[in-house]
C-alpha cells in the first residue's frame, strides 16, 4: 500500500471517531449539559477534522469545517449561547461534515447546495450586524487595547520584552500555505492565551507598500512569551496540524534552548510527521484546551521530556491500531489451539496415560492456559455497541424529517460490550427497526395530540447482557401493531388462509414474512416489503432470535437476542440417538434425571415435567430435529432445563450427557446450508463434527406446531 494511502486510511479512522465524539457532545448540549468541557470537546473534534483535511488538500471540507469551527469558537468564548435551536442547527451541520468525510473517502458526493446553505446558517448565528462571521476576526486599526472583539476575545496587549518573567519565548512564522488550508493565526494565539500567555509582540517589518502587497501572502511574525511552568509538549501540540506551514522557534528564557522544528524547506514530505498530525489530541492537551487546571511544574528540558527510547511518556494507557485481519488470524489460531488441546486430552485419556498425576496436572494447566489465551484474544475484539448506536441519531433525524414527525431518541446501555463480528452486522437490523418504529409505530403529531399523548414521540434503543447473550431492544410509544389490518393485508397478499386461526403473537410475526408491508405508498423509508424480513434473516444469520411485544395504543418493543461472540462457547455435549450435539451452557439452568411421578401427561401426545412447584413442557430433542419419530422415555434419559427467549423455560430430553467443554464455533450455513434448530457446528476432541443446538429455535418450533402437535415426549 502506498504510504500516503495508509496515512489517509488512518486519518479517516480518526475522522469516524471524531465525528462520533462531535455528535455525542452536541447531543449532550441538546440535553442541557452545556458545560465548558463538552463545548471544548465539540470544538476540538471539528478542529481536528479540519486540520487533517488541510494536510490532505480536501479544500471543500476545510472550508466548511472552518465556518463550523468559527461558530463553535463563538460558543466556546461565550458569544453564542448553546440554545436548542443553535444546537439543532449544529447537529445538521455535523451531518454535512460527515458527508464531506464520506466524499473524501470516495463514498458518494456532497450536496453542495445544502453544504453552502448550512455554512450560511452557521455564519448567521454569529454574524454581527453588517458583517459575516469573520467580519471582526481581527481587530480594526482603531480597536482599543483590552476591548473584546466580535468573538468575545480580548486582543492581546502588544509590548516589549522588558521586565518579562523567565519562561518560554515562542516565535511563530505563519506561511502562505497555512492560510490557504484554512488555518488562522488568531486561533493559535487564542490557544496560547489559554496556556497563560504573558506578552505578545508582532513584527510587521516585512510588510511591503500597498502597491507590492500580495493579499494571499503572509508577512507577519509573532513573538509570544509564556510562563516557565507551561509544559513544552502543550505548546508544541497547538501547532501539531500545521507542521512546516507555520514554523516555530521555542526558547527557554534564562535557560537552555529547546530544540525547534526545522524551518520550511523543499525536502520531501515527512510521512511520520504527517501521520502524527492526524492523531487524536493527547489527554494532556485535551485537559489544557478544556480549561482544566494542572499543577504547576518545572518546565521540562528536552532530555527530561523523553525516555531512553526517545518516546514521550504517556499519561494514560497506551493504545495501538492493528489491522483487523491480523486479529482475525490470531483468533483463528487460538481456535485451532483449543481444538488441538481437546484432541490431545482425548488421546491421552484413551491411552490411559492420564492416570499419571504429573500428566493430569500438565493437561489441566494446559487447559487453563488455553482458556486464558482465548479469553484474552476475544477481549481484543470486544467493543461497546456505542460504535453502532452513535450512527443512529442522524438516521432518526432524517427519518423524522422525511415523515414530518417529532421524534426523540433515547439510547441506553451504549457501553455494553460484544464481539466485533456481531457489532459489524448489527447496524442494518437496527436501522430497519428504527425506521419502522418512526414510520409505522409513531403517530403523526395531530394523532398524538388527539389521543392525549405528547406531540414528540419517543423511540428507545437499549442494549444489555442477559443469560450470556446480548439483547438489543427497540421500542416506541406509538400506536402499537394494528392486528386486524396486519391480518387483512396478509390474507390479501396470500400469505395466510382466510380462515386461519392465529394468536396475537402469530399475527404480530406476520410482519416478518417476505413481501409484507403495511405502508399504503412506497417512500424512501418503507413500502417495498423488504425491511423486517431483512431484519429477521440478518438476526438468524447471527444465530439470534427476534421477538415482538405490542400493546395497541401504547407502543411496540422489538427484542433481538444474539450471542456475545461468534467464535467460541462453553457447551454441554449430549448424545441424541446416533448424533452428538452441543447445548450452549448459558441457556442451561440445570440437568436432572426425572422420576416417574414428576412426568405428567398433557393431551394425547405430550407431557410436562414438574419442577419445584411449576410445570415445564418436555421436548424430545431427537423428535424436534427429525432424528427419530418417537420420543424416548424421559426417565430413561437426561433432561436439560433451559431458559429460552421465546417460550420461557422448557425441558429438553437427551439420551445422555458426555461432558462439558469449550468448543469452537464453525458456521454450518457458510460451509453447508442452514439447518432448522441448529445454530452452528464444532469439532470435538476426537475429530468428530458435532452440531450446536439452537435452543430458542427448537422451543419456538415445538410451540408453533401446537395446532398440529408432534409428540413432545413420551410419558411413562
Amino acid at each position: 500500500m502506498d504510504p500516503m494511502d495508509a496515512i489517509k486510511q488512518t486519518y479517516f479512522q480518526e475522522c469516524d471517531e471524531l465525528l462520533a465524539s462531535l455528535e455525542e457532545g452536541l447531543l449532550s448540549l441538546e440535553a442541557g449539559e452545556a458545560d465548558s468541557d463538552t463545548i471544548n470537546a465539540v470544538f476540538r473534534a471539528v478542529h481536528s477534522v479540519k486540520g487533517g483535511a488541510g494536510a490532505f488538500g480536501f479544500e471543500a471540507m476545510v472550508g466548511f469545517a472552518h465556518v463550523f469551527e468559527t461558530t463553535l469558537d463563538a460558543m466556546r468564548s461565550g458569544k453564542l449561547d448553546p440554545d436548542p435551536e443553535s444546537v439543532k442547527l449544529m447537529l445538521r451541520a455535523a451531518d454535512v461534515l460527515a458527508d464531506h468525510v464520506a466524499a473524501a473517502k470516495g463514498e458518494g458526493a456532497v450536496d453542495e447546495t445544502r453544504a453552502h446553505a448550512m455554512a450560511d446558517e452557521l455564519a448567521a448565528l454569529v454574524a454581527p450586524e453588517g458583517g459575516g462571521p469573520r467580519a471582526n476576526a481581527a481587530a480594526s486599526p482603531d480597536h482599543d487595547e483590552g476591548e473584546a472583539d466580535g468573538w468575545g476575545f480580548t486582543p492581546l496587549k502588544f509590548g516589549d520584552d522588558d521586565g518579562a518573567p523567565a519562561g518560554w519565548r515562542l516565535v511563530m512564522r505563519p506561511t502562505k500555505a497555512m492560510y490557504a488550508k484554512g488555518h488562522d493565526a488568531l486561533l493559535f494565539l487564542r490557544e496560547l492565551a489559554r496556556l497563560g500567555l504573558t506578552a505578545t509582540t508582532i513584527d510587521t517589518s516585512w510588510l511591503p507598500n500597498l502597491e507590492g502587497l500580495d493579499p494571499e501572502e503572509s508577512y507577519c511574525t509573532w513573538t509570544v512569551e509564556l510562563p516557565a511552568e507551561t509544559p513544552e509538549a502543550a505548546i508544541r501540540d497547538i501547532f501539531d496540524f500545521v507542521g512546516d506551514e507555520c514554523p516555530i522557534e521555542l526558547t527557554q528564557i534564562g535557560g537552555g534552548v529547546a530544540e525547534a522544528p526545522p524551518a520550511p524547506s523543499d525536502t520531501p514530505l515527512d510521512i511520520d510527521a504527517l501521520l502524527n498530525s492526524v492523531r487524536t489530541p493527547t489527554s494532556e492537551r485535551e485537559a489544557l484546551e478544556g480549561g482544566a487546571e494542572k499543577p504547576a511544574a518545572t518546565a521540562p528540558t528536552a532530555e527530561k521530556a523523553t525516555n531512553k527510547g526517545g518516546q514521550t511518556p504517556a499519561s494514560g494507557a497506551a493504545t495501538i491500531r492493528v489491522d483487523l485481519e491480523r486479529v482475525d488470524r490470531m483468533i483463528d489460531l487460538v481456535a485451532e489451539l483449543v481444538i488441538n488441546q481437546a484432541m490431545l486430552q482425548q488421546r491421552v485419556t484413551e491411552s490411559g496415560a492420564a492416570r499419571s498425576s504429573t500428566i493430569a496436572m500438565g493437561l489441566d494447566e494446559l487447559e487453563q492456559l488455553t482458556r486464558e489465551i482465548q479469553d484474552s484474544v476475544m477481549a481484543i475484539r470486544a467493543q461497546p455497541v456505542k460504535s453502532v448506536f452513535q450512527r443512529m441519531p442522524r438516521l432518526v433525524r432524517e427519518a423524522a424529517g422525511a415523515t414530518g414527525k417529532q421524534v426523540r431518541l433515547v439510547m441506553e446501555g451504549e457501553g455494553t460490550e460484544v464481539d466485533k463480528t456481531v457489532i459489524e452486522r448489527l447496524s442494518d437490523p437496527i436501522t430497519h427497526m428504527l425506521r419502522n418504529a418512526i414510520d409505522h409505530g409513531l403517530e403523526s403529531t395531530e394523532e398524538r395530540t388527539a389521543s392525549g399523548k405528547q406531540e414528540e414521540g419517543t423511540v428507545r434503543l437499549a442494549a444489555l447482557h442477559r443469560s450470556g447473550r446480548i439483547v438489543i431492544e427497540v421500542s416506541d410509544d406509538g400506536k402499537g401493531i394494528n392486528r386486524p389490518k396486519v391480518r387483512e393485508i396478509a390474507v390479501k397478499k396470500g400469505l395466510i388462509a382466510v380462515d386461519e386461526n392465529l394468536t396475537d403473537e402469530e399475527i404480530d410475526n406476520l410482519i416478518f414474512l417476505p413481501g409484507f408491508s403495511t405502508a399504503t405508498a412506497i417512500s424512501n423509508l418503507s413500502g417495498r416489503g423488504v425491511g423486517m424480513d431483512v431484519v429477521k434473516r440478518s438476526i438468524q444469520a447471527l444465530g439470534g432470535r427476534i421477538t415482538i411485544s405490542s400493546i395497541p395504543g401504547k407502543g411496540s418493543t422489538f427484542t433481538l437476542s444474539l450471542p456475545l461472540t461468534l467464535a467460541v462457547l462453553d457447551g454441554m455435549v449430549v448424545s441424541v440417538g446416533e448424533q452428538t450435539l452441543v447445548a450452549p451452557l448459558t441457556t442451561i439452568i440445570e440437568t436432572l434425571r426425572p422420576k416417574p411421578e414428576e412426568v405428567r401427561r398433557l393431551g394425547p401426545r405430550g407431557a410436562v415435567l414438574a419442577v419445584r412447584g411449576s410445570h415445564v413442557p418436555l421436548i424430545d430433542i431427537g423428535v424436534a430435529l427429525g432424528q427419530r419419530s418417537e420420543p424416548i422415555d424421559p426417565t430413561q434419559g437426561v433432561v436439560l432445563l433451559v431458559e429460552s427467549e421465546v417460550g420461557g423455560r422448557a425441558a429438553l430430553v437427551a439420551d445422555e450427557i458426555q461432558g462439558q467443554r469449550q468448543v469452537v464455533i464453525k458456521s454450518l450455513e457458510a460451509n453447508f446450508q442452514r439447518v432448522e434448530g441448529v445454530a452452528a457446528a464444532t469439532i470435538l476432541g476426537d475429530g468428530r463434527v458435532a452440531l450446536i443446538l439452537d435452543v430458542d429455535a427448537v422451543v419456538e418450533k415445538v410451540f408453533s406446531d401446537r395446532r398440529d402437535p408432534a409428540p413432545l415426549a413420551k410419558a411413562s
